[in-house]
């Protein structure tokens, strides 16, 4: 249903590849210590960057503070290249790291999206619209089948496409992926990259994506950037990579093997399984 959801992009004129998202001096401080500051970005729409970082280097801090969970300092606005309106908040889509569930609850996946996009009560039932409206943005991330599968039941791989395709509800400006393969498995890796290169592409969705799965992370990303409380590297997977950067926090070995996935990168259509 990847067309439908494209078209419904399309009229919510959501994507542009002119459109990008600016942090300008973006800071945060907390219990009166800085955790980040002088983060000067702009993320363009069609484009997949990769966030890479020491733990504590405020990597997901800068997520929460981008959702509105945290106060910053300086700015961060959505830069419509087709709009009148250039400087606005941009929409934005989410996929945490972890949702806790209980394995125990009889929530479904339905129930999921309902509870997100229905404006009445859950125990009143789910209309026709809704089923129809979380099956086809389930299809887009090949995850139609569990539908009506609770979500305890679901296996790591299998929650974070469900995750992605209510991130996708409405179409946003900028998607932030928090480590969103921790816990799945390697197959199941190189699948959720296909498909997040893919849906960038095909609505021009601006997405940044934190990770510490390097070397399959350069194999997708259209560019990657260190941080560290700071931005410390900026550019191409090649040019991040290369630098010392990389090299003194994550060691020689791990570098190489990632420069090494580069000369392996290579875009192909997602493949589909039942």
């Amino acid at each position: 249903m990847i067309s439908a959801l494209k078209q419904e992009s399309v009229v919510s004129g959501s994507s542009c590849g002119g459109c990008c998202t600016r942090l300008i001096n973006f800071g945060v401080q907390l219990g009166g210590g800085v955790i980040l500051e002088a983060i000067n970005l702009h993320v363009h729409c069609g484009e997949l960057t990769v966030l890479l970082g020491p733990n504590g280097a405020g990597k997901t801090t800068l997520f929460r503070a981008m959702l509105g969970e945290l106060p910053y300092t300086g700015a961060l606005h959505f830069v419509h290249a087709s709009s009148e309106e250039r400087f606005i908040h941009p929409r934005i889509g989410y996929v945490p790291q972890k949702l806790d569930i209980d394995p125990l609850a009889p929530v479904t996946v339905l129930d999921l999206f309902a509870g997100a996009l229905a404006r009445r009560p859950i125990w009143l039932g789910h209309s026709a619209a809704i089923r129809m409206k979380a099956s086809d943005m389930l299809s887009v991330v090949n995850a139609h089948a569990l539908l009506d599968q609770r979500l305890g039941q679901l296996s790591c791989g299998q929650l974070q496409r469900v995750l992605l395709a209510l991130a996708l509800i409405p179409v946003p400006d900028l998607l932030l992926l928090d480590e969103p393969v921790s816990g799945v498995d390697p197959a199941g890796i190189d699948l959720f990259y296909r498909m997040v290169s893919e849906l960038r592409r095909t609505f021009d969705l601006s997405i940044l994506l934190v990770s510490h799965d390097i070397p399959t992370a350069a194999r997708f990303a259209d560019r990657m950037i260190f941080l560290n409380r700071t931005i410390l590297c900026d550019g191409s997977p090649h040019e991040v990579l290369a630098g010392p950067c990389i090299r003194q926090t994550f060691g020689i070995d791990l570098t190489n093997a990632a420069i090494q996935q580069l000369g392996n990168r290579f875009e192909q259509p997602v493949q589909h399984h039942p």
